[in-house]
């Protein structure tokens, strides 16, 4: 059995390859696989945030000429030098050997992770680096699998000591019938990743340069070779729809728990939908069928109530939303304000204690603390070309069905009588009516009524 060296790796620099250049057409999909979203974020923005976490200070994320798209998304976030394209595709291995000229210049460790797992965080990868730092040369994800089927089986000896990786195809009975699989990832330090990826050759069912190879050349060279385990839903790849669905699945679940652990309460969980940066406080109370998109933060005390849909928004201590609201990009919801049922806000800024509570459409502008907005509001803020911005004042009250036709300021204090078209500023104080005067025919109706009673009568 080959004996783990002494020599110390923590404080190594670190550098991640995350291979994104799968073809992704079990997806049926004109989206490539790696940029469907999983909590509302592109898998691949899930393993680039992984490799982040982990302290990676070079990361290279390996494409596919057949995808542009996916080396686009990677370097709009991680700079011009973050791809390199794997052409044509001829396996694992020589994905991996595509960023080898990219990290040339690079000492360190190299962790290999995958774009289309969007389940895999930084702490199932960092114990890859704790068997480096033991004095591992070369170690490996591993996971128990439920149903092995397809996956690569983990050859071990005692120790957790890995002898060789053997892909399912290419695997005899005896080694199918082993559950401990691979999933993928293995860390190993630069240099000697890349003298071992030169070795592999492609004689085996696929014809293919597996990555996987690599282990069973490190053991006949006496290098340290070593296997740590993260759970099978860590580490589950997405390669259709129904996958993307249960990775989603898993993450909400993990997603929800954590909420409620952390103070908010959820009576049903299963039926939140929630977003990679949903940020709730704790106190929170999120009711049934509740969605929110990116760019949500919720402070405490505040009520979500069932079936509203919040995105890019923000609702201040206590307020209190829906049911049946909807919260678009820049709103911005103050303390103790209340958005009612059927009311959409997008881009206003609701004042404290300010209220909307039924069947309004609130959009560019601002609502004063202790505002009303009466039912069937609406804020006429499109002109067909440009955008135009509505201003209530603290304390004003706008009658039921009024339509504020923007630009457009309504004073402190100011009142709108229901029904009325306001085209003008209403000074603080005033109260502004469009109205027709009433007029009324006195028994007009009865006469009517008798008139259509009486035609009825006369077909009979």
């Amino acid at each position: 059995m080959t004996q783990i060296a002494t020599a110390h790796h923590s404080g190594r620099p670190r550098a991640a390859v995350i291979l994104a250049a799968g073809q992704g057409t079990r997806m049926k999909s004109p989206t490539p696989k790696v940029l469907h979203r999983v909590g509302g974020r592109a898998m691949l923005d899930h393993a680039i945030d992984a490799a982040q976490a982990l302290g990676c200070t070079r990361i290279v994320v390996v494409v596919g000429a057949h995808s542009p798209q996916v080396g686009e998304h990677a370097r709009k976030r991680l700079g011009p030098d973050a791809t390199v394209v794997q052409d044509p595709p001829l396996g694992t291995g020589h994905a991996v050997l595509a960023a080898k000229e990219a990290l040339a210049d690079f000492d360190g460790d190299v962790v290999v992770t995958y774009a289309d797992c969007p389940l895999l965080t930084a702490p199932v990868i960092a114990p890859l680096f704790d068997l480096r730092a033991a004095g591992a040369d070369v170690a490996v994800l591993g996971f128990e699998a439920a149903d092995p089927g397809a996956y690569g089986r983990l050859v071990l000896a005692p120790g957790h000591v890995l002898l060789r990786i053997v892909e399912a195809k290419d695997a005899e009975p005896a080694v199918l019938a082993l559950k401990h699989c691979n999933s993928g990832v293995l860390a190993a330090d630069r240099a000697q990743l890349f003298d071992l990826l030169a070795a592999v050759g492609n004689d085996n069912a696929k014809g293919e340069y597996y990555l996987t190879d690599i282990v069973g050349i490190a053991h006949d060279r006496k290098l340290a070779t070593r296997a740590t385990f993260a759970p099978e839903a860590a580490v589950q790849g997405v390669n259709s729809q129904a996958e993307l669905a249960a990775a989603e699945a898993v993450w909400q679940a993990g997603r929800r728990a954590a909420l409620m652990t952390e103070g908010v309460t959820m009576p049903a969980p299963e039926t939140v939908h929630l977003s990679w940066d949903t940020q709730v406080a704790a106190g929170v109370t999120v009711e049934p069928f509740v969605v929110f998109g990116a760019g949500v933060s919720i402070a405490a005390g505040a009520v979500i109530r069932a079936f509203s849909h919040l995105e890019g928004a923000s609702i201040g201590e206590g307020a209190l939303i829906g049911p049946y609201a909807r919260l678009r990009p820049g709103a911005e919801i103050g303390p103790e304000a209340h958005i009612g049922n059927f009311v959409e806000v997008k881009k206003v800024k609701v004042g404290a204690g300010a209220k909307a509570n039924h069947l309004s459409y609130l959009g560019d502008g601002s609502v004063g603390p202790k505002a009303n907005i009466g039912a069937g509001t609406i804020f006429c803020n499109y002109d067909g070309f440009e955008k135009f911005e509505t201003h209530v004042g603290a304390g004003a009250f706008i009658g039921s069905n009024s339509s504020l036709v923007a630009p457009v300021r309504i004073g402190e204090g100011a009142m709108t009588g229901s029904g009325t078209v306001v085209t003008a500023d209403v000074p603080a104080g005033d109260l502004a009516l469009s109205r027709t005067p009433q007029t009324l025919k006195t028994g007009w109706a009865a006469k009517f009524r008798a008139l259509k009673q009486a035609k009825k009568d006369k077909k009979a």
